[in-house]
């Protein structure tokens, strides 16, 4: 078994062993979900407001800490193709990343984290803000060092 495979499979019991009480604890030093969100409700995704309840919600939902208010800032209007907004949001563990695309209702979205959390909770909260027709993931356990 490969180092990323054994990494996921930790990172599974742990988040099992934390349901049942146990502390989480990672066998990496970080979770990196990668999200992208197909064809969503154009009305949320264009909306600063509904982005901002959206990460509210997500990072009290996945059981992190934000450290100061979301970052939402509409960009690229020179570019239809490219026009849309983006979401920083530093957490205590990492960060919370996204981009909302005008055009196609896309979004793509990263929660990175050196706290183990709950990729089918992160999921959950984005198809009740934005409502997507497809939910493409994958996970990343993140390390410099060998586990």
């Amino acid at each position: 078994m490969n180092n990323f495979s054994s990494a996921v499979q930790s990172a599974v019991a742990e988040r099992t062993s934390q349901q049942a009480g146990a502390t989480p604890k990672l066998d990496a030093w970080g979770q990196h979900l990668v999200l992208d969100l197909g064809d969503c409700d154009r009305a949320a995704v264009t909306s600063a407001d509904t982005i901002r309840a959206f990460c509210k919600e997500l990072v009290d939902a996945i059981d992190m800490r934000a450290y100061g208010e979301p970052i939402v800032e509409h960009f690229a209007t020179h570019s239809p193709e490219c026009a849309g907004y983006s979401l920083v949001q530093l957490i205590e563990t990492s960060n919370i990343c996204a981009h909302f695309s005008d055009l196609t209702g896309d979004v793509y979205l990263d929660v990175f984290s050196c706290k183990a959390f709950s990729n089918e909770v992160a999921i959950a909260v984005c198809e009740k803000y934005f409502k997507p027709k497809t939910v493409t993931q994958q996970t990343l356990m993140r390390t410099a060092r060998r586990v």
